[in-house]
């Protein structure tokens, strides 16, 4: 089954690998950064799922603005 907060937070991990090998110096402390933001997506996508919708989309939006500013740098 899939649901919302599966399409949203595999989208996010893609934009997360696809940001990784254009945007950074694919350096390991930019990996662990990203890494991170991955396992707050699949702990949003597990709340997400089990009924907290807006907790789950907290938790995206802080997973997508840490990315964020770590491939900006």
């Amino acid at each position: 089954m899939t649901t919302f907060f599966d399409v949203v937070t595999v989208t996010c991990f893609v934009g997360l690998v696809i940001a990784f090998f254009w945007f950074t110096d694919r350096e390991r402390g930019t990996l662990l950064h990203f890494l991170l933001a991955g396992i707050v997506f699949a702990v949003a996508n597990q709340v997400g799922n089990s009924g907290f919708f807006y907790l789950g989309i907290i938790l995206i939006l802080a997973g997508i603005t840490y990315a964020a500013l770590f491939a900006r740098r």
